[in-house]
């Protein structure tokens, strides 16, 4: 049995459109003029148990909006999904799904704010039915790889940020879900806080096979744990499979960062390298970055550059993770533009905002 199957996921939002000057609001006040807009669109996921997916993507490209039909705050419009072999909405107050599943939203808190951290432990023990003899092995097991303990007695509402995302995943998981939901689990957090949750996910999954699908701006976190990616862009997946070829079949390019021993203008770089598809991007009067269009490139961009000009240091680096990602996006949205369907995205509206924060 997959631990997430999804097929032609669909959720559309209708928009609030007013009408301009006062007689459209007048108007308004006997009609409302919407807009039905459509955050995900057709989305199919199979995701086996034990996988960690980083699913990735712009601002309002739906993220968020998959995660909550996923877990069941929102039911889709069309189209069906199964967790754990559940559905989600239809089953999301039965004891036996929820124990399956752990969310942790990054921009949400899941844990009661005026009490003590362990007693909001407490109350989800006893919510998940989970026994006491195996609470205390597990939680303690949280605790010292979260470095929580000092945490324990103090108030929700008085930890910083690092303090309480990291009880905000000792809280998902708690009861040992075999899927685990994160939604910008890392946001604002400092590097050593991001490490150690990094840490602390890979173990759980290589411990008990967890299942995570992880969404995050963050492109070094997806770099560090997920071996696979879902790109999404507009409500549509751009790309389903392995980072790696997805690093192979996009980095076709290199870039080449050249230090001078006296200054050298741009132009003139541009010149030796003539023939060559790149582009040179000054970095001061005695450094610029030379953008080549394929790696194949380099040993002959190399054969005109250090005979000709003054070098004093060169470097060869591949593409970053986000570079590759934000050239899939203008791909992506050029080809939506061409069979246009290249409208704003609505997933990050204000309507569709509070018209998810009502279905939750």
């Amino acid at each position: 049995m997959l631990a997430i199957e999804a097929h032609e996921l669909t959720r559309e939002f209708r928009q609030y459109r007013s009408r301009p000057g006062l007689l459209g609001a007048i108007r308004d006040l006997f009609g409302r003029e919407y807009t039905v807009i459509r955050a995900v669109d057709r989305v199919s996921l199979r995701i086996a148990p034990g996988e960690i997916v980083g699913y990735i993507g712009a601002n309002g490209s739906g993220k968020s909006t998959t995660i909550k039909m996923l877990t069941g705050i929102l039911v889709p419009t069309s189209g069906w999904v199964r967790v754990n072999g559940y559905d989600p909405h239809d089953e999301r107050t039965a004891l036996a799904y929820k124990r399956t599943i752990g969310v942790v939203f990054g921009q949400r808190s899941g844990l009661w704010w005026d009490i003590a951290v362990k007693e909001t432990f407490r109350l989800l023990q006893r919510m998940y039915e989970v026994p006491e003899a195996e609470f205390r092995s597990y939680f303690a097991e949280l605790v010292e790889a979260l470095e929580i303990g000092p945490l324990l007695d103090i108030p929700v509402r008085k930890l910083s940020l690092g303090q309480r995302m990291r009880c905000e995943l000792a809280a998902a998981l708690l009861h040992k879900p075999r899927v685990l939901f994160l939604d910008e689990p890392t946001v604002g957090l400092d590097v050593m806080v991001k490490l150690r949750i990094r840490e602390f996910l890979r173990e759980v999954n290589r411990r008990y096979g967890t299942t995570i699908l992880l969404t995050t701006h963050d492109l070094s976190d997806i770099e560090a744990l997920c071996p696979r990616v879902v790109l999404l862009h507009r409500g549509r997946i751009l790309y389903d499979g392995a980072l790696a070829d997805l690093r192979r079949r996009e980095a076709r390019g290199r870039t080449l960062r050249l230090s001078f021993r006296e200054p050298v203008a741009p132009d003139r770089v541009q010149a030796a390298l003539a023939g060559i598809p790149c582009s040179v991007e000054s970095q001061g009067e005695a450094e610029c970055l030379v953008h080549l269009a394929e790696a194949d490139a380099v040993p002959a961009a190399l054969a005109r550059l250090v005979p000709h000009l003054p070098l004093k240091d060169l470097a060869v680096a591949e593409p970053t993770m986000e570079e590759i990602v934000r050239q899939l996006y203008r791909t992506g949205a050029a080809g939506a533009e061409a069979a246009g369907t290249g409208e704003p995205s609505p997933a990050a509206t204000p309507e569709a905002d509070r018209e998810e924060g009502g279905q939750g």
